[in-house]
């Protein structure tokens, strides 16, 4: 299975970079770790068409290796309507941090729409070598498209009923994301609260029943943890978090700083940010606040943007969470080919 993955991809190595959102993924990122070997991938689930075409032609200016481009297939939750009461009670639950920082409570977001079928346009029009997504899987007509032009196609799971729904669907290959992955958890059958399986034991489930390549993610961070998910079935790696980490990255200072800090040690999960589950170092924000009191995805986002831009500005880390895994305290480099040295087997 290793093998068939690494024909399939085109790589060298079965070392896929974990796509992040939020501006996190660059050009430089993704096509430096496919020059090394390995899969680039770009998180584009919050970005337009025609900035996705732009995304796509930087990385082909800086590699001629495959890449892979990830989006989101449940982008929006059901959003139409967010009545005044909830609106409320988000409100009352925030509004302390909002006043820390001496920023107005911002209005109530508005209805946003699904962009992913747009999307999916625009990489079918470019014939991108890689197509990986997550939160759900697209319909057959989508999925029949991307075979149509030979592109690789690799759903996530987060249980072994996801991995089976994927495998019915026919991908290509499928990413056993444990719950120590860093940023959002992407469940599309049960509720992610329920869908919470360790790496280790996740890849050993569905390596077991699939006869498919297994990618294991979450928690990886070094050559012992690549060796260990290898052992217990899975056919190649995807790495978020080290790569975060380095340089190359969309990541800021500040950011990096906290990779590197104290507070590395402790990740929690929490909607408090976007609305969704998700893995992050805690900050006092993820910590105080009741979990179920946010709007859908992606209001939510929208209604702490300004909170998050603020604290950053304001010199208040401490208040926000930052996407990482649960292995982001044995991160040891900031640049990607030192991360990428220290995986290789």
């Amino acid at each position: 299975m290793k093998n068939k993955l690494k024909a399939l991809l085109g790589v060298d190595y079965p070392i896929l970079q974990g796509p992040m959102g939020g501006g996190l993924s660059t050009a430089t990122l993704v096509s430096e770790v496919s020059n090394l070997g390995g899969l680039g991938g770009y998180g584009a689930y919050q970005l337009q068409p025609e900035e996705i075409r732009k995304v796509i032609t930087d990385i082909k200016a800086h590699t001629t290796k495959p890449y892979n481009i990830n989006l989101w297939v449940n982008d929006v939750d059901d959003n139409t309507i967010v009545d005044d009461e909830t609106y409320h009670l988000v409100v009352s639950n925030f509004k302390p941090y909002f006043d820390q920082l001496h920023l107005p409570i911002p209005e109530k977001p508005q209805f946003v729409i699904s962009k992913f079928e747009s999307q999916v346009e625009v990489l079918l029009q470019e014939n991108i070598p890689v197509f990986s997504f997550v939160f759900g899987v697209p319909d057959q007509a989508i999925l029949k498209e991307f075979k149509k032009r030979n592109i690789v196609t690799i759903g996530a799971a987060t249980t072994l009923d996801e991995a089976l729904f994927l495998e019915s669907a026919e991908v290509d290959m499928i990413v056993a994301s444990g719950f120590e992955a860093g940023g959002h958890r992407p469940s599309f059958l049960k509720p992610a609260e329920k869908s919470l399986h360790g790496t280790f034991s996740l890849i050993q489930q569905i390596a077991g029943k699939i006869n498919l390549p297994v990618i294991a993610a979450g928690g990886i961070t070094n050559r012992k943890s690549v060796e260990a998910a290898i052992k217990l079935g899975a056919s190649g790696v995807q790495v978020g978090t080290a790569f975060l980490a380095c340089q190359e990255s969309g990541a800021s200072n500040e950011y990096r700083d906290v990779l590197f800090s104290e507070r590395a040690r402790y990740t929690s999960l929490t909607k408090s940010f976007t609305g969704r589950l998700a893995r992050g170092i805690s900050g006092s924000i993820s910590e105080d606040v009741q979990i179920n009191y946010t709007l859908p995805f992606p209001l939510q986002t929208h209604f702490m943007s300004t909170l998050r831009k603020a604290a950053i500005e304001q010199g208040r880390p401490d208040l926000i969470t930052f996407w990482a895994g649960q292995g982001v305290s044995e991160l040891c480099y900031k640049n990607v080919q030192q991360v990428f040295e220290s995986l290789i087997l």
